[in-house]
């Protein structure tokens, strides 16, 4: 499956698409990606008007240098159709399929993303996918999904329609959704693509999002869809490693090193042994620090 896991996506900023002024200027938020959004935030008679305006903003040189993604309306709508070849054409990176439940709807939706490229002379597979589960069904069918073709880039939570689906509301610790959460987290690295948290339903309490950010990093998602641009730096602070995982870090590689030049099949540092998984998990902090910086206490 897709292997486009060294790109940062700790942040993707929904944007409504029928809103102008948002639309306009949202660059400046510098998120590592956008969502431009064409389905639930936008009415029935402003779809066809935000489906103009996020092309104009997927073409416009302010958005040249960061990760574009457009939720699309599902084929089953009036929208779908429309709104893959209008995005398609303009350019986009990414399409998040909304409401996914089996592997057949990423088919589906592929089909017309390739038709699309072919139509108006895209690469064939440049245009990747991300698809968003937000039912019980979609959720057991996780894994199906997660492997069900290669331009996905991920799988992501939708939780206000799941908790709708499974009967319950969404609390303040988040445990109605763990299940989900977990079965989209272990597709996704399965698969070897990535995992995206839902948005945080209550865009001003930032103690709030901290602390359901700071849950499902340690479940092992790459990112959370956001709506409040104020999350975006909290977020990247959160992901980032601190100045003592770093130097930690530094000393396990170097502790291999010296002892593979030595031909010393047993690493040690400070007297303690140092196994394969300490050492990969070492490259993957100086990796994170290089991409995104050391972590503000």
């Amino acid at each position: 499956m897709g292997k486009d896991t060294v790109k940062l996506r700790r942040s993707m900023l929904f944007v409504p698409g029928a809103n102008a002024a948002m639309i306009s200027n949202s660059f400046i938020y510098k998120p590592d990606s956008l969502i431009f959004d064409l389905e639930d935030s936008v009415s029935i008679k402003e779809k066809d008007g935000a489906r103009m305006l996020v092309v104009q903003a997927l073409k416009h040189p302010f958005y040249k240098n960061i990760e574009k993604i457009v939720r699309v309306n599902s084929l089953t709508s009036d929208f779908g159709i429309n709104d893959i070849k209008a995005v398609v054409a303009a350019g986009v990176d990414v399409i998040r399929l909304p409401k996914t439940d089996s592997a057949q709807d990423v088919l589906d939706m592929q089909k017309e993303i390739e038709a699309a490229e072919k139509k108006y002379g895209i690469e064939v597979g440049k245009t990747k996918m991300m698809a968003a589960i937000e039912s019980a069904i979609g959720i057991l069918n996780a894994r199906e999904i997660a492997f069900s073709t290669d331009r996905l880039i991920g799988i992501a939570l939708g939780a206000e329609d799941y908790v709708r689906d499974i009967k319950t509301e969404r609390s303040p610790d988040g445990i109605e959704l763990l299940f989900a959460r977990s079965s989209i987290l272990h597709a996704a690295r399965a698969a070897g693509i990535m995992a995206f948290d839902t948005v945080y339903s209550d865009a001003n309490n930032e103690e709030g999002f901290l602390k359901e950010a700071t849950l499902i990093k340690q479940l092992g998602f790459d990112g959370k869809s956001l709506v409040n641009p104020r999350q975006i730096e909290i977020i990247h602070n959160l992901y980032a490693p601190t100045q003592k995982d770093v130097d930690f870090a530094k000393q396990v590689v170097e502790a291999a090193k010296e002892a593979a030049k030595i031909g010393l099949g047993v690493v040690s540092l400070n007297g303690k042994m140092v196994d394969v998984p300490i050492i990969e998990r070492a490259k993957l902090v100086l990796e994170k620090a290089e991409l995104s910086g050391i972590r503000e206490q």
